[in-house]
């Protein structure tokens, strides 16, 4: 080999070297709007590292908020975390994009429950990302009698009056109501709802606020007793802040959730999004997000090395059943609207 030809081949080994050693270069952009603290910073950090995409996290705090941007249209980002009947919703709608999901290596990682479901039965509009269920959570320095039914909650005794709080939006409290009222999910029959409506204005005058912001602060510190917030939640104020709180397990059933990862109609990015899709669903990466977000994954995980089991996260593991929340017809939606509009005036 030449001096010259050894300077040549030098400075490609050199190169080469360099491409492998070095964070690679920008790869583009991803915009995200997830579910406020939903998706782990570490595995951002992890997945900006290994493509060189830069990637930004927005927060919502209802699919109703969600819905709305995406029916503005152009709304800039590249996936987005509905529930499931708002997955339906959307996809019903033509907001979002067939981005070929099941024949993406992440669709393999998805547990058999969850492949193709109801909201998206051909499997190729969404990627599972967690699920879990609504019910409420009492502070036990506060109340100390049972939390076995949803009667506690709706129809609280005295020492819970002014001490409820309640979300800002209908879409998983009414199916609680409806729960506890022996209704099926998104009736049409107005009596029916009429029913709900009643019980939720006989709650009102003991419901110290509707919001769904802030709620940790609010059953952690005290400032309420019980709080209508979903079972993951609970349990990460109760490992990680030491707060003494328990989630109810009502008898007549809790409201279960989906959340997964889907792309907006015209996305910027799409290439970017099944990227960070199929990197989430890695093995490892999705055991890390279950760690952090503390819902559960339908998404396989090293069982060897998650944080949360049966015995030290019992909110994960229901011990009553579970009715997953069903994306209403429009005559069904109108009275929901109808009974929410009414209790808040």
């Amino acid at each position: 080999m030449s001096t010259r030809t050894k300077i040549a081949a030098l400075a490609m080994a050199g190169a080469v070297s360099l491409a492998f050693s070095l964070p690679a270069l920008a790869e583009g952009n991803l915009a995200i709007y997830a579910w406020a603290d939903s998706i782990s910073p570490e595995m951002v950090a992890k997945f900006e590292k290994e493509t060189g995409i830069k990637v930004t996290v927005d927060a919502f705090s209802s699919n109703e908020d969600l819905l709305t941007k995406l029916q503005a249209g152009s709304s800039g980002y590249d996936i987005v975390t509905p529930s499931q009947h708002f997955v339906k919703i959307m996809i019903d709608s033509g907001l979002l994009e067939d981005f070929g999901a099941s024949s993406m290596a992440a669709y393999s990682q998805v547990l058999p429950d969850w492949q193709k479901p109801w909201w998206d039965p051909t499997g190729n509009h969404s990627v599972p990302l967690a699920f879990g269920n609504a019910g409420y959570t009492v502070n036990r320095d506060l109340y100390k009698g049972p939390v076995d039914s949803w009667k506690t909650y709706f129809e609280p005794p005295a020492e819970l009056h002014g001490k409820i709080a309640s979300l800002a939006q209908p879409d998983e409290v009414i199916p609680a109501a409806e729960n506890y009222l022996g209704i099926k999910y998104c009736s049409e029959d107005p009596q029916e709802m009429k029913r709900v409506l009643d019980l939720l204005l006989a709650q009102k005058p003991f419901v110290a606020a509707y919001s769904s912001d802030n709620i940790e602060n609010r059953i952690g510190s005290g400032e309420v007793a019980a709080h209508f917030w979903w079972d993951g939640n609970t349990m990460r104020l109760r490992r990680n802040d030491k707060a003494n709180v328990e989630y109810a397990m009502p008898k007549e059933g809790l409201v279960g959730w989906l959340d997964s990862y889907v792309v907006p109609k015209g996305a910027a990015n799409i290439e970017n999004a099944k990227k960070f899709i199929d990197f989430m669903a890695q093995i490892d990466n999705a055991t890390a997000q279950y760690n952090y977000y503390g819902h559960s994954s339908p998404v396989k995980i090293d069982e060897s090395k998650a944080l949360y089991n049966k015995e030290n996260a019992p909110e994960l593991f229901p011990t009553v059943p579970v009715k997953m929340g069903q994306a209403c017809s429009p005559a069904a939606q109108e009275l929901v609207t109808k009974v929410w509009t009414q209790l808040l005036q």
